[in-house]
């Protein structure tokens, strides 16, 4: 009974959106070509190839190359995989750049209607504690709060669980959902930083891995996701309805074309990558900082192939929140991605 009174409040909020976006996908709605495209994304490194496309307007570039002149991008900035959700299935964006918690969810509960495009990176999410007794995911306490963007969904969120499935047993997977809280990467950040805050953990992402470490007293890492996957986890990706994919197929290629000149970009003059960041963004963080982190183990994994995600996604599906077990990425991609090497 507890399983699924807390899948069910894990939906409810959400109901009446999925059956929004149902709605709109139904034959009443009519697709049409749009020139102007909004996108969204959360705070941090993991979406530099957005900032990067939004600077150099390589949509806008690959779309006319593609025989689409005149598009044009708008590019919101939301706190949260849930926010830009809530986004997509009001109509107000078009396409996310977000975790694989979301993709998967929406793909599941939409049955197809949502997919994704590429991904673009797979950075390490990483565990931190300021609490001197919290060494290991054994040690956290009922009282002990846990940020992550999106409580039960994001990809944090999930992520604990499996670590939670591996320590505790595999009906212990939700043990520690009561403790988490919902904030978004930069108000978690902050609280790291009060002493008296009530949040002195945060399931965070790149720079606020970097950030929280070198600034925040006593903090240190109880757990980062590669260690749980295996390997590297596809944390930000593009994904949109198929609704709009089908009415703009150049679209979609002009951001997989978009999102692989970005990571040639990073690769190749990642200064140059590191200062468009900065510029778009507004972080206040060195450039000298920002590659030296950029160095550090998994930070280089831009990659337009989603990685992990099946693994990610047999979780899900083992307690009961996925329905349908995708056979393989390419059931919850778009056919754009669908010669990529992905997992």
């Amino acid at each position: 009974m507890k399983k699924r009174a807390m899948k069910s409040r894990m939906w409810s909020a959400c109901a009446g959106a999925v059956a929004m976006l149902m709605l709109l996908s139904g034959p009443q709605a009519s697709a049409q070509q749009k020139s102007e495209v909004t996108l969204s994304r959360q705070p941090g490194i993991f979406y530099m190839p957005s900032h990067i496309m939004e600077k150099n307007k390589l949509i806008e570039k690959h779309a006319a190359a593609l025989g689409v002149p005149g598009v044009t991008t708008k590019w919101v900035n939301l706190s949260g995989g849930g926010a830009q959700t809530d986004a997509l299935l009001a109509g107000s964006v078009d396409i996310l750049n977000t975790g694989t918690g979301n993709l998967l969810l929406l793909w599941d509960r939409t049955r197809g209607g949502v997919k994704g495009i590429v991904a673009t990176s797979a950075q390490p999410m990483t565990l931190i504690s300021r609490d001197p007794n919290i060494k290991s995911i054994k040690d956290f306490g009922p009282n002990d709060k846990i940020a992550v963007p999106t409580v039960k969904v994001s990809t944090q969120a999930i992520v604990l669980q499996i670590a939670a499935s591996e320590a505790f047993g595999a009906d212990q997977w939700s043990k520690l959902d009561p403790n988490t809280v919902q904030l978004g990467h930069p108000d978690a950040y902050v609280a790291m930083t009060n002493a008296q805050h009530e949040v002195r953990n945060h399931f965070a992402i790149p720079p606020f891995t970097f950030l929280e470490l070198k600034n925040v007293p006593g903090a240190h890492v109880v757990l980062s996701s590669p260690d749980v996957m295996g390997g590297p986890l596809s944390q930000a990706q593009f994904f949109t309805t198929t609704k709009f994919a089908d009415a703009n197929p150049k679209i979609v290629q002009a951001v997989r074309d978009a999102t692989k000149e970005a990571h040639d970009l990073i690769r190749s003059d990642t200064k140059a990558a590191v200062e468009i960041y900065k510029e778009v963004t507004g972080d206040k963080t060195s450039v000298e900082d920002l590659l030296a982190w950029l160095k550090e183990p998994g930070m280089m994994e831009w990659n337009l192939q989603p990685q992990g995600t099946m693994k990610f996604a047999a979780h899900l599906h083992k307690v009961g929140t996925l329905k349908t077990m995708p056979k393989a990425f390419t059931d919850y991609y778009l056919p754009v991605a669908h010669d990529l090497k992905g997992n």
